[in-house]
């Protein structure tokens, strides 16, 4: 994620890139592949005060999320931040203070807000009458590279929290209700992540519309690639599912490309004529505007561009993605105890 951002303020007007950071040499192939040129850091304290930048994007692992915030907010500094927010609910609480405090912008990298087909089929869900019915799941047959990146995020967070905040964020768009309890089930089904965390997991909401949610999740070279790719959701009026027939194929579950992808939406009516047959045929929804994830990632930051020339109020924003993560922490607090948690 942070070389495909720093990609986009690469190339997009309004910004310009004054310093690259990690730990490692990830720094140094990203900046190889910008052409080079751009002042290289090892250690985020020593970038912001040398480079002094006006905005910082953070593409960290989750651990480290909101002492970069708050060390960039406090140094005066707008933020374009991965999901999520951070790595406990309460961090996530005191990145938005101090984004309040410092009167800055602070924008999370909920790549699915910014894309048309995830944004037509949120509202097609919203013509389906209440309660709804959510289905949905992204299990990855993750191995190389992918799976190294996997296994540290599992050093602090589960698929079902990482991953998850995306897809109960959806759920929450659909609905637009409050959840009420969540429970969840788990299993560690590798030896290679941390003994108190599991690489799969699924989850389910209750909403106080009566709507439900489910969401399944799972990482490793173990995982299968039957159904791993199901966007559905129900309603009194019918269903709108999202049909990738090609981003859900065998082999595709590993690439991050893919995981956007809608290619159709296919809205089923729930009409009946007089003799119970249905009144409509299904229908076809195929969005010329079908975003790579480059171009998503591009999205994204004139969107950040956008909310700090325009002081757009972000407090909605903010306040979704402090609550999709409190909803996926309920969820790994289920899992962990096997109780139903009830918010």
């Amino acid at each position: 994620m942070g070389a495909s951002h720093a990609t986009a303020y690469h190339t997009l007007d309004g910004f310009q890139i004054c310093g690259i950071v990690s730990t490692g040499q990830s720094k140094y192939v990203l900046n190889d592949k910008l052409g080079g040129g751009y002042p290289l850091f090892d250690d985020y304290a020593t970038a912001l005060t040398e480079t002094r930048p006006d905005a910082v994007c953070i593409s960290t692992y989750p651990d480290t999320h909101e002492q970069f915030a708050i060390q960039a907010l406090e140094a005066g500094c707008h933020v374009f931040i991965e999901k999520p927010l951070a790595d406990t609910v309460e961090g996530a609480e005191r990145v938005m203070a101090a984004a309040q405090k410092a009167d800055k912008k602070v924008v999370v990298g909920y790549i699915l807000r910014v894309h048309p087909s995830w944004e037509r089929f949120v509202q097609e869900a919203q013509n389906l009458g209440k309660p709804l019915v959510m289905r949905m799941n992204l299990n990855q047959q993750s191995h190389g590279y992918m799976w190294t990146v996997h296994r540290n995020l599992m050093k602090s967070l589960s698929p079902i929290v990482d991953c998850g905040v995306h897809y109960i964020d959806v759920m929450c768009q659909m609905t637009r209700a409050k959840p009420v309890w969540v429970s969840a089930i788990g299993a560690r089904l590798t030896n290679d992540i941390p003994a108190d965390n599991y690489n799969y997991g699924q989850l389910q909401i209750r909403f106080d519309d009566g709507s439900v949610g489910w969401y399944e999740a799972g990482w490793g070279p173990m995982m299968s690639e039957t159904a791993f790719f199901v966007k559905d959701v129900i309603g009194p009026n019918g269903c709108v599912s999202i049909t990738a027939k090609n981003a859900g194929a065998t082999g595709q579950s590993d690439n991050v490309d893919a995981h956007t992808k809608t290619e159709s939406l296919r809205v089923h009516r729930a009409d009946l004529t007089a003799d119970d047959q249905f009144a409509y045929a299904d229908e076809w929804i195929d969005l010329t505007d079908e975003p790579d994830h480059q171009e998503l990632c591009n999205r994204e930051q004139r969107y950040f561009l956008r909310a700090i020339r325009e002081n757009l109020d972000l407090t909605d924003h903010l306040q979704d993605a402090v609550n999709s993560l409190r909803i996926a922490f309920a969820c790994d607090e289920s899992v962990k105890t096997g109780e139903v948690v009830r918010l």
